[in-house]
């Protein structure tokens, strides 16, 4: 079977912002069917994009789980209020994959050279404002590290 010849665009990405994610210590459930569970509680953060600032409130939580030694899957939902007082929700599921020994480490929250780590996200972002309402209709991608405290990430839009 022969196909045609498809003109279709290529997608882009185009910068959206830099997040500072502050999170407390992880709640380990322990090990449940689908890997072992962890929770981390977000109290904080902030965020820097184009021309905007904002902060990530506390409230939030990053819902873990570790698959095996190298590779675990993570739920993090959470609010943004921008300078301007909107508020964005964000449920960013992420894919960290690194070796036995980087994971590990990763659990125990030592300070891990990024480079090591493979760590990308889809974020799905919400938000009631008629500025915004632009984010409720792009899909957005990201990477990010994580770091003592924080976990740093970089969205991106989806042109």
């Amino acid at each position: 079977m022969n196909l045609p010849t498809l003109d279709l665009p290529v997608p882009d990405l185009r910068f959206f912002a830099d997040l500072s994610v502050e999170v407390a210590a992880p709640q380990d459930v322990g090990d449940v069917p689908a890997g072992r569970r962890r929770v981390i509680p977000i109290t904080g953060g902030q965020v820097r994009g184009e021309g905007w600032t904002g902060r990530v409130l506390g409230g939030g939580a990053d819902f873990q789980v570790v698959v095996g030694e190298t590779l675990s899957e993570l739920d993090a939902r959470y609010v943004i209020e921008t300078d301007a007082g909107e508020l964005i929700y964000v449920c960013n599921q992420a894919r960290r994959a690194a070796s036995a020994e980087v994971t590990a480490r990763l659990m125990r929250g030592d300070a891990v050279d990024p480079a090591l780590v493979y760590f990308r996200c889809w974020p799905r972002l919400e938000c009631a404002s008629a500025r915004l309402a632009w984010v409720n209709e792009r899909l957005f991608l990201g990477t990010g590290a994580r770091r003592p405290g924080r976990v740093e990430l970089r969205f991106f839009v989806v042109e």
